[in-house]
């Protein structure tokens, strides 16, 4: 069972602004396409922000948050990943084909949830 209400302590070292929390794959994309979960500190505030290789311009729920999120928050902001679809220029939707895989330094769940899921779908 996972501890959806763990929070981390911070996301942020001292002097640290930006950092990496989660990495996702997406093995059954037609490129094993990666995306990047970035959280940034700005202005009292953590902003989220979601970068691919080509510049898809993505949309977070949530998009901002005064603390960490909790484990539950996370999965509901990775799951219901969108591609802002007046700047889509591309078929992002093979792109997010499937479950990924994920990863995160912050919080230590994330990879055996989604494994199980990819489990639970067949895919692994």
């Amino acid at each position: 069972m996972f501890d959806f209400k763990f929070t981390p302590e911070t996301y942020f070292k001292e002097g640290v602004t930006s950092v990496l929390l989660v990495k996702l794959q997406y093995p059954e994309s037609q490129w094993g396409e990666q995306i990047s979960i970035y959280a940034h500190f700005i202005e009292n505030k953590i902003h989220f922000e979601a970068v691919d290789f080509y510049g898809n311009d993505f949309m977070l729920y949530p998009s901002s948050s005064f603390e960490p999120l909790n484990f539950e928050d996370l999965v509901y902001m990775l799951e219901g990943i969108q591609v802002n679809q007046d700047t889509n220029e591309g078929n992002v939707e093979i792109t997010l084909y499937g479950i990924p895989q994920a990863e995160s330094n912050f919080y230590p769940e994330v990879e055996k949830y989604f494994e199980e899921k990819r489990e639970n779908a067949g895919l692994t």
